[in-house]
């Protein structure tokens, strides 16, 4: 697979806008992914492991695979359609579980979590809604690449159906089965808070999600980066259907799904912040709880132009990016290494190349690039890899020495800075 991507990391190592040492870490973290954490099954589709664990996240997969939504080429575009393929299977099989095993083997991340579904097939079920529209983007982008209309077949319509009902059912959570506990957890986080259902939530239009992205449980049960990522993804799927003249029942189901999540965000998930002005909040609980905060991992509130919910410059979020890239994020962190986002899913004080890299890609200034490209430079501990995060101090100390999402969205964020767009089918 390493063949797909040598026209792309030649076209880079051409670029005289790159220092060596970027050129260097594109190249090992591009090839990193198309070389270790692919691989095609008897089945005709394509399982992508995280990297140091050996399960399927559908979001981790999304986000491995991006690198080839920028290469012009007929394996690149097979290769996207084989994941997409893959997680529209392990959906299948749980819309619920957010990592899959590549066989109905019964590996799991623990043997103790208390839930109301259990499957050979599932790594773990921890609900994260931001894994469905990691799926439908992927379909979408797909489409704008190749106009390749079977994707969307009998079994890709009723997969995308169940989803939508399934978003759709967490608007009113107390109408849910889902429930999850981990008796023993190695953090308050690794559990639903507040017991089995979760935490008190009042109907706000918005769709309920158990977790994070980072895998830790929201604190509340709204999370506005997540839904913001569910009112694009549904929107773009469905013109994706109109162009197929698939309009229908479900298209206008999604519209409408993403119209009430768009006002719910609007009502409850911009607060006035007597230092920032309006703000979005990273999660509320529409009973008058908000989270002021940010995390590392995609979707954010830092990612909100990435996803396309919003322009860079529009005020509210410039003004919520001024806030999450202060100390009023509790992940901000400053030192003599690095300065940006971290998570709660690390230590204290550890910035996250995920976060880095979405910084980069949202700056609308160059000098700021330019920082955070020199950061890359001298937090990668000799690895010319990405890592999950690092001390901002001593990036020789640092988690997950092999973490693919976080290598791909590095070269994204290259590709965006060489002005590099996504290919889309004339």
């Amino acid at each position: 697979m390493k063949e797909i991507v040598r026209d792309l990391v030649e076209r880079v190592e051409k670029s005289d806008q790159l220092t060596d040492e970027i050129k260097k870490i594109f190249k090992k973290a591009i090839n990193n992914t198309f070389t270790t954490t692919i691989k095609e099954t008897d089945r005709g589709d394509a399982f992508v492991i995280t990297g140091d664990i050996e399960a399927m996240w559908l979001r981790d997969s999304s986000g491995q695979i991006r690198p080839l939504f920028y290469i012009d080429s007929k394996e690149a575009n097979d290769l996207i359609k084989k994941v997409l393929a893959r997680q529209i299977f392990c959906l299948d099989k749980d819309l619920y579980a957010n990592a899959f095993n590549i066989e109905a083997n019964g590996r799991c991340w623990t043997d103790k979590d208390i839930t109301d579904f259990e499957s050979p097939w599932v790594w773990e079920r921890k609900y994260e809604l931001d894994s469905l529209c990691y799926v439908m983007e992927l379909a979408y982008l797909y489409y704008e690449k190749t106009k390749d209309g079977t994707i969307f077949d009998g079994g890709f319509l009723r997969v995308l159906n169940d989803m939508v009902d399934l978003i759709k059912l967490e608007q009113n959570h107390d109408n849910s089965p889902y429930i999850f506990e981990r008796p023993d957890p190695w953090a308050p986080s690794d559990s639903l808070r507040g017991g089995a259902r979760g935490t008190d939530v009042g109907y706000t239009g918005m769709s309920w999600t158990g977790f994070r992205p980072s895998d830790d449980s929201c604190i509340y049960q709204y999370l506005i980066p997540a839904n913001a990522f569910c009112v694009v993804a549904l929107r773009r799927l469905v013109a994706c259907l109109d162009d197929q003249s698939l309009a229908n029942e479900l298209s206008e189901k999604m519209k409408k799904l993403a119209d009430e999540i768009d006002c719910g965000i609007k009502k409850y998930g911009i607060v006035e912040d007597d230092d920032f002005g309006k703000v979005y909040a990273y999660e509320t609980d529409g009973l008058g709880s908000y989270n002021i905060m940010d995390d590392a991992n995609i979707p954010s509130l830092l990612s909100l132009p990435y996803l396309g919910y919003v322009a860079k410059d529009d005020p509210i979020y410039q003004a919520t990016r001024a806030l999450i890239l202060s100390d009023k994020n509790e992940n901000y962190y400053e030192g003599t290494a690095a300065k940006g986002i971290g998570s709660n899913h690390t230590p204290e004080n550890y910035i996250w190349h995920l976060a880095l890299s979405m910084q980069l890609m949202t700056a609308t200034d160059k000098k700021e690039q330019e920082e955070i490209l020199g950061y890359f430079e001298k937090t990668h501990a000799g690895t010319y890899l990405c890592h999950e995060g690092f001390d901002k101090d001593d990036p020789e100390k640092y988690t997950r020495d092999w973490f693919s999402w976080s290598n791909s969205i590095f070269v994204e964020a290259v590709l965006s800075y060489l002005g590099i767009e996504m290919i889309k089918a004339s």
